[in-house]
Formats: C-alpha cells, sequence, structure tokens
C-alpha cells in the first residue's frame, strides 16, 4: 500500500496535510464564499486520486477506515460543479457536473489497458499498473484499482471502492459505492480475490483476500452469510459491515423460511454459503484467470 503523502504514478509530491485543511474549509462552507477557489481545491483532490497519493479508505491496524475528508472533497466537487455538456465522440451526449469530468490517462507507459468499447473511468479514480478494462465497463470517482486486476464486461466499481492488487472482477460484477454517509466504509475486495459473473457486493462489505466469490452471489449488509466449514453465521453490525473471511469459497444457497405458511409451502429464502477454503485446487482453477491480463 503507497504511502499516503507519496505520488504512486510519477515523481511529485502532494502536500497532503494542506490538501486535508482546504477541502475541510471549502465542504464546511454551504455554499462555499468563493465557488472558484472551492473549485480549484476540487482539481487537487481529484488528481491526488487518480495518481494514489491519497484515497478514500486505508487500511489500520484494526482494519478499514473511510478516509473523510476525502469523501468530503468528492461531495463538495458535486456541490460546487455546474451541470454542462461533456465530450463526447459521435452523435451521443452526455452531461454531467463539469467538476468530474472522464480521467484521463497518461498514454502507454501508464501501463493500463483500457479496451475499445465503451468503456469510461471517472476522474478521481486510480488504475495500477497493469489493470485491464474490458467494455463496457464503469469505474466511479474514488475507487481504487490494485496492479494487475481485471475489470471485466459490464462490471461496475461504484464510488469509492477499493480494489486490491490480481482480482478479477468477472463480467457483471457489481462492487457498490459507499459515498454517503462519510463516515461509513466503502464496498473492500482485497488482494488476489476472484468475484464471479454476475454478482453483487454492496453496502461497505468487505471480500478478504484470496476469497472466491462463485457467480450469482449478492453480498449486502442484510444478508447473512453462513460458514459450513466452521460453523458459523457472519452478519453486518450497525457501524461494521460484515467480512468475508480470507480464502473463502462462496456459493449462492437458500435456507427454509420461518412460518408455518413458508414451511406448508417449502418456501425458501436466498443465503450465500462458504462452502469450503482455497486450496490447490481452487488456486489452479483460477489460474487461467492470469492468461487473460
Amino acid at each position: 500500500m503507497p504511502e499516503a503523502s507519496s505520488n504512486a504514478v510519477g515523481t511529485d509530491r502532494i502536500d497532503v496535510d494542506a490538501l486535508r485543511e482546504k477541502i475541510l474549509k471549502w465542504s464546511g462552507e454551504n455554499p462555499p464564499e468563493d465557488p472558484a477557489a472551492a473549485r480549484g481545491v476540487v482539481a487537487e483532490l481529484l488528481a491526488a486520486l487518480d495518481r494514489g497519493a491519497v484515497r478514500s479508505a486505508e487500511k489500520k491496524e484494526d482494519g478499514w477506515h473511510p478516509v473523510e475528508w476525502v469523501k468530503k472533497g468528492i461531495l463538495l466537487a458535486f456541490r460546487v460543479g455546474e451541470t454542462a455538456e461533456m465530450e463526447s465522440a459521435g452523435p451521443l451526449r452526455f452531461f454531467d457536473r463539469d467538476t468530474l469530468p472522464l480521467r484521463e490517462t497518461r498514454g502507454v507507459e501508464e501501463n493500463v489497458r483500457i479496451v475499445p468499447g465503451g468503456s469510461s473511468v471517472r476522474a478521481g479514480a486510480y488504475l495500477a499498473p497493469g489493470v485491464v478494462i474490458m467494455p463496457p465497463a464503469y469505474i466511479n470517482v474514488g475507487a481504487w484499482v490494485g496492479e494487475k486486476t481485471m475489470v471485466d464486461s459490464h462490471a461496475l466499481v461504484g464510488s469509492c471502492a477499493q480494489i486490491g492488487a490480481r482480482v478479477h472482477l468477472s463480467a457483471g460484477a457489481q462492487i457498490g459505492g459507499v459515498l454517503e454517509p462519510v463516515g461509513l466504509r466503502p464496498v473492500i475486495v482485497e488482494d488476489d480475490a476472484m468475484i464471479g459473473g454476475n454478482t453483487g457486493v454492496f453496502e461497505g462489505i468487505l471480500v478478504g483476500r484470496r476469497a472466491v466469490i462463485a457467480p450469482g452471489v449478492v453480498l449486502t449488509a442484510a444478508t447473512p452469510l453462513f460458514d459450513l466449514v466452521r460453523g458459523e453465521v457472519y452478519r453486518s453490525e450497525p457501524g461494521r459491515p460484515m467480512a468475508v473471511p480470507e480464502g473463502a469459497v462462496v456459493v449462492p444457497g437458500t435456507r427454509p423460511a420461518q412460518g408455518d405458511f413458508a414451511r406448508e409451502r417449502g418456501l425458501q429464502l436466498y443465503a450465500p454459503v462458504i462452502v469450503k477454503y482455497r486450496d490447490e485446487k481452487t488456486d489452479a482453477a483460477t489460474a487461467l484467470e492470469e492468461v487473460l491480463r
């Protein structure tokens, strides 16, 4: 993980403390007394996020936490921006806040593949070297995507979501964004995780490193996760979203619905289930993903 005061791409140095003070100043004024100055600070923040010098969530000794001042700065971008027509190619027209354009790329030296076909990456998203984005995909402001991660077709990386290194987000995977409230942790997917097709990870859920989320699994704050291996049930608690254990292999399952009416009709409820933890066999199965990068 890069130091908060260093620039992950390039040699520039960013004064993070000064940037934090300016963000807190302008985000505390509603509306800002000097909109032009506030817009300038927003541009500084987005540039720092682009380069990985700051991020919207960070891992500490006791786990992942949101970086509230960064999220406040992103919200400030919406407040001080004006809706304008965005640059586009062809007959399609797009309209958004002029403070939140698409992310500028730095050419082939950035070592990021954005395959032609309709993908978008918003300003303020960090893409590490070796990232591959297949069309169409979308990466929102404040997101972090680690090195050699694959973002496959129709995948979404929501605002402020943190995706680790060597992760595969399969086609149709939806990684939800958590921008408000600023004190809520965004969705986290740690290193070497495999996120299957048509999955959904939302509401601050953490997917531990090397975990495998099978196609069709949906994880939300209201969804308990049943561990058949360890005989435990994992749930989100107020202010503490659920964490999928490291190396867990999660598949879609069901559990009986409660009550006489449900029992009489054999009704079942959706339930994600941990059926095993990764071993040499599952590592070999996911090794195929390396050839796609």
